[in-house]
């Protein structure tokens, strides 16, 4: 489940440049050395080494794969990418049965109702953390369209979570065939 919560939108955007920087900073710092050590121990003097080259570079693909999971993934300084990642990918899995979605509101489900909000709710907070200001302005008629038709239908508009048994729901209601 992923619930969408408050951010500043510049608080965001700083968090996340400077989580990118550390993250940069470590992939060249290990690269370099990995690279470098490579070469030291396995490379010709003077000769073609730019196999051990890389090579080190794709270690340090891979180390940095492991310590973003393990490590930086949990670090205070990168929960604004975490959140901002996270919220991406809710968006996605609602993007990927979106013709379902639609199906779904326009039968009225309810189930299918709150997906949409959710959606819409999402997307316009990740507009505001982006910075996105033109692809605001037809969400928001979209949104307001929708958010009329549920408080007409007496749904709860506030939907700031995301269960991920509505996209099954939604999936399994709405397939064709």
């Amino acid at each position: 489940m992923f619930e969408i919560k408050p951010w500043d939108g510049d608080t965001y955007r700083k968090q996340t440049r400077r989580s990118t920087l550390i993250i940069a900073v470590v992939f060249l710092a290990l690269a370099m050395l990995l690279s470098s050590l490579a070469v030291m121990l396995l490379g010709t003097p003077g000769g073609d080494n730019f196999r051990f080259n890389l090579g080190g570079v794709i270690v340090a693909v891979l180390a940095m794969a492991v310590l973003m999971r393990q490590y930086f993934w949990s670090q205070p300084w990168m929960a604004a990418a975490v959140y901002g990642w996270q919220l991406k990918r809710s968006l996605m899995k609602i993007t990927n049965v979106m013709h379902q979605v639609t199906a779904g509101v326009q039968a009225q489900d309810p189930t299918a109702m709150k997906l949409l909000r959710f959606y819409h709710l999402g997307l316009a907070q990740m507009h505001q953390l982006d910075a996105n200001s033109s692809a605001q302005g037809s969400l928001a008629r979209e949104a307001d369209a929708h958010l009329a038709k549920m408080q007409a239908l007496g749904l709860d508009t506030e939907q700031s979570r995301l269960e991920p048994s509505w996209i099954e729901t939604v999936k399994q209601a709405y397939s064709a065939g």
